[in-house]
């Protein structure tokens, strides 16, 4: 018993230096932007995977990447986050045009890669079918990230996130189907498969809305910013766990409660401070677990076995971005004509290219059994995929956005909100002195400067401000956007506080928000 105690410990401690390695590593990249300038210009995950790149060349190994560990400890925090920060009101407006790229999407998505590879390449078409699975879900958290540095329209990061969190489960539940119809154990036909993707997607659906609702009226009977936050992870991993337990999507268990948290139980349940302070954790998580899962994909690449399949890496990149074209501008061009969605042809370039595959993809591969045939061939086709996706298609997603005129004026946002901010600052400074004017002990040569000198720097900034409108009448737009969101928050908080106090026994629907949506309409 002495000896397993002392096996167990040694075992503990070399993972936690492994952990703190790679740790160490993903900090120490994320200081190269700041250090070096040019850094700058690659989105901070892609830089982790170059990194793992360069350390997999060196053939120096932080750590074994096991699918257990992308699917169960990685996936949920990344999968809740998404979706907590995921405003209903925007996505119900795109749901349709989500949906069919989730879903249908990912069928063609299967369909085409599988067409390709079985018809040129000569593998099985069940090793086709598995390599189709592995990489028909999107993983475009780096391409989102640049999104909002760069200042891109809000709709296209919804779209993008949206189909991401939704074809995450489908593609899961394809992919099982999958390989139980290769092992033998499962029925390729279209009725079974029909009945278990509903039962799959039915219990995921329905864990997700009770553990949603379930702490969403729990946390209104305190208020415990700590312990609501941690209630939040208790809810993304547990409705992964208690979904997959029951036989249904874990994935989409995560989603649902997260949606549900970040768009209802945060509104009744949590005053703003609370929220804040949610908000600020998930934050942290994803970015420190984006910033091991992007290392390790990096670090995992073998590239000799690479070398070896190198052709069928090639048509498979050639066969998932032509299928990729297929479905969004086909998806789109039917979703436009039918539900009048208007996805215009540069954001659906811009979904085309910018579906990246990842952390998914990687976690699908490494997950099939041992005992099926090609394995090996079918880990390094989905790895060379994943690479070619994150490197190529990720780094010119920017010069992309340029050319069809879709990069944001973050930079000219950024200065009024700078200069909007200093305005506040210094009105309250003039609040103080007005009030402070017979405070005893004070010189008045000393006030009538401090008043000279802040009264100058309002007129600097009010003109500052009207010349900033006057040049960029869009960002007329974006003022305007925000005055209506911070209207939205002010009527959203008081039905909240009204419901905490016990006033009310529902929120009730937010009358700007509607009204606005009226007049987007």
């Amino acid at each position: 018993m002495a000896v397993e105690s002392s096996l167990g410990e040694v075992a503990i401690e070399t993972n936690l230096k492994q952990f703190l390695l790679v740790l160490s590593v993903s900090l120490s990249v994320a200081t190269l932007p700041q250090i070096f300038s040019w850094f700058r210009h690659i989105p901070y995950t892609l830089l982790l995977v170059i990194v793992g790149l360069g350390l997999a060349f060196v053939d120096v190994r932080l750590v074994n990447l096991s699918p257990g560990l992308i699917l169960s400890i990685f996936l949920p925090p990344l999968l809740f986050e998404a979706a907590w920060n995921l405003q209903w009101s925007k996505l119900k407006h795109d749901l349709i045009p989500i949906c069919l790229f989730a879903i249908v999407g990912v069928l063609i998505s299967i369909a085409g890669v599988t067409f390709g590879l079985y018809q040129l390449s000569g593998l099985s078409l069940t090793t086709a079918l598995l390599v189709g699975a592995s990489l028909s879900a999107t993983d475009p958290v780096s391409v989102t990230a640049l999104f909002r540095e760069l200042g891109v329209e809000k709709r296209l990061s919804v779209l993008m996130e949206g189909e991401s969190l939704f074809n995450d489960g489908v593609a899961v539940v394809a992919f099982g189907f999958l390989v139980a119809f290769s092992l033998g154990t499962g029925e390729l036909a279209v009725q079974p498969i029909l009945l278990q993707f509903l039962q799959v997607v039915g219990i995921g659906i329905g864990v997700g809305c009770l553990i949603g609702f379930g702490i969403s009226y729990l946390t209104q009977r305190f208020d415990l910013p700590l312990v609501e936050q941690s209630l939040t992870l208790v809810s993304a991993y547990g409705a992964y766990l208690i979904t997959e337990d029951l036989g249904g999507s874990g994935v989409i268990g995560v989603v649902t409660t997260g949606l549900i948290l970040g768009n209802f139980g945060s509104r009744i349940g949590m005053n703003p401070r609370t929220r804040t302070i949610v908000s600020e954790f998930w934050e942290f998580l994803s970015f420190f677990v984006n910033s091991i899962v992007f290392l390790l994909i990096g670090d995992q690449i073998r590239f000799a076995i690479l070398g070896e399949n190198l052709d069928t890496i090639a048509l498979t990149v050639g066969a998932m971005i032509v299928t990729r074209a297929i479905a969004i501008y086909g998806l789109s061009f039917f979703s436009n004509r039918v539900v009048q969605s208007d996805i215009p042809v540069p954001d659906q370039t811009i979904l085309w290219w910018g579906g990246l595959r990842g952390s998914v993809s990687i976690a699908l591969a490494l997950s099939m059994p041992v005992i099926l045939p090609e394995r090996e061939e079918i880990i390094a086709t989905v790895f060379g995929v994943v690479l070619f996706t994150l490197l190529v298609q990720g780094l010119t997603i920017q010069p992309l956005l340029k050319m069809l005129n879709l990069l944001g004026n973050q930079s000219l946002r950024q200065r009024y909100a700078e200069a909007l901010a200093r305005q506040t600052a210094l009105q309250r400074v003039m609040q103080y002195l007005d009030k402070s004017e017979t405070r005893p002990g004070i010189d008045p040569e000393f006030y009538r400067y401090q008043t000279a000198l802040v009264q100058g720097e309002l007129a600097s900034l009010q003109t500052e401000l009207d010349q900033l409108l006057n040049e960029h009448p869009d960002l007329q737009n974006f003022v305007m956007n925000q005055v209506r969101l911070e209207l939205q928050t002010i009527e959203a908080e008081t039905y909240a506080e009204f419901v905490r106090a016990g006033q009310l026994t529902r929120e009730l629907s937010p009358f700007l928000q509607q009204t606005s949506e009226g007049e987007d309409k």
